[in-house]
C-alpha cells in the first residue's frame, strides 16, 4: 500500500531512524523530527506501510502540545518544517514533520496506566500486582484502576523489548528529583487528557511520555504525546468490563499478528492490504474525533 516507510533527506544531516521516526539535525540546537508510515509491533518493524499513518501522528501529537503546554514546557519551536529543507524534498515532510528544540532525553519511558489491560493484565493474573504495585484481588480484563498507575520501564536499543522497572530503579536511573518531576507531570498528563477525551467518547487506557533535559536540567515533554501509536484509545460506547475492548490504535494489528505462525521476530508477516487499511481508518477516526 501507499505510504512512507523511509526518509531520504539531503538537504540536512542524517542522525537516526527509530521504529517510526526519522530525525536529521537542524543546526546544533534544534532536530527536524519526521514521522514515517512505518508500524512497530512487539518491538519489530513491519515491511508494510500503514497510509497517512505519519501525518495522523503529527496533527494529533501537535494537537496535544498545543492544548497542554500550558502544563509544562515541551520541545516545540514553531518553525515551519517545509522551511529547513529544499523544495525537492517537502513531499517527504509535508504535514508528518516538526522542527524541535534538541534536548537530552530521559534513558526512562513514563507509562501511565488508567485501566488493566495488555500486558499488565498478564503481569495481574500470574502476580496480583502490576510492574511490582500491588492491586486488590478480583480485578477483570480491562477494568478501571482504582487508582492511576505510574510505571515506568526501560528504553531498549530499537530490536530489543524495553523493560518494566520500579519506580525506585527509575529514581537510580534519573535521580530522585527528576524521578519525582517526570511521575507527577505523566499523572496529570493522562489524567487531564483522559477527561477531556471522555467528552469525545474515548477511554484512554493507558499511555507513554517521554521526558528530556535542556541545558539547565529543566524536565521537557518530548516526543510524541497521546497518540494511537504511544496509547490505547477505547470507543467509550462499546466498553465493557471483562474482555478486551476494540480500539482506536495499532491493537488491531496486534491482534491479527497474534492470529499467525510467527515468533515475534523480524521479519514480522506482511500485512493483508485489508488490516492496514483498517488500521489506518482507526487512526484517523481518532484524530477525527479528539480533534473536531
Amino acid at each position: 500500500m501507499a505510504g512512507l516507510l523511509q526518509t531520504n533527506l539531503k538537504s540536512l544531516p542524517f542522525l537516526h531512524r527509530g521504529k517510526v521516526r526519522d530525525i536529521y539535525a537542524v543546526g546544533d540546537d534544534k532536530l527536524l523530527v519526521i514521522q514515517t508510515d512505518r508500524l512497530s509491533a512487539f518491538d519489530v518493524i513491519l515491511d508494510d506501510p500503514i497510509p497517512n499513518k505519519g501525518k495522523v501522528l503529527t496533527a494529533m501529537s501537535n494537537f496535544w502540545f498545543k492544548k497542554f503546554g500550558h502544563l509544562m514546557p515541551n520541545h516545540e519551536t514553531g518553525i515551519d518544517p517545509l522551511s529547513v529543507v529544499v523544495p525537492e524534498e517537502h513531499d517527504q515532510v509535508d504535514g508528518r514533520a516538526i522542527v524541535v528544540k534538541k534536548f537530552k532525553p530521559l534513558a526512562i519511558e513514563a507509562i501511565v496506566r488508567g485501566y488493566i489491560i495488555g500486558s499488565g493484565w498478564k503481569d495481574y493474573q500470574k502476580t496480583g500486582a502490576v510492574c511490582g504495585i500491588k492491586l486488590p484481588a478480583g480485578l477483570q480484563e480491562a477494568q478501571k484502576l482504582p487508582e492511576t498507575l505510574f510505571t515506568p520501564s526501560t528504553k531498549a536499543p530499537m530490536g530489543q523489548h524495553d523493560e518494566n522497572i520500579s519506580y525506585a530503579e527509575a529514581e537510580k536511573i534519573v535521580g530522585a528529583d527528576v524521578a519525582r518531576q517526570v511521575k507527577e507531570a505523566a499523572i496529570n498528563l493522562y489524567t487531564q487528557a483522559s477527561e477531556f477525551a471522555a467528552t469525545k467518547g474515548i477511554i484512554i487506557a493507558d499511555t507513554k511520555f517521554e521526558f528530556g533535559l535542556d541545558d539547565k536540567g529543566v524536565v521537557h515533554l518530548i516526543d510524541e504525546i497521546l497518540t494511537p501509536d504511544s496509547s490505547r484509545f477505547w470507543p467509550a460506547a462499546s466498553y465493557q468490563v471483562g474482555m478486551s475492548p476494540p480500539s482506536f490504535d495499532k491493537q488491531f494489528v496486534r491482534d491479527w499478528l497474534e492470529t499467525q505462525p510467527w515468533n515475534k521476530k523480524a521479519p514480522a508477516p506482511r500485512l493483508p492490504t485489508e488490516v492496514a487499511q483498517q488500521t489506518a481508518d482507526k487512526y484517523a477516526e481518532a484524530l477525527r474525533l479528539l480533534t473536531t
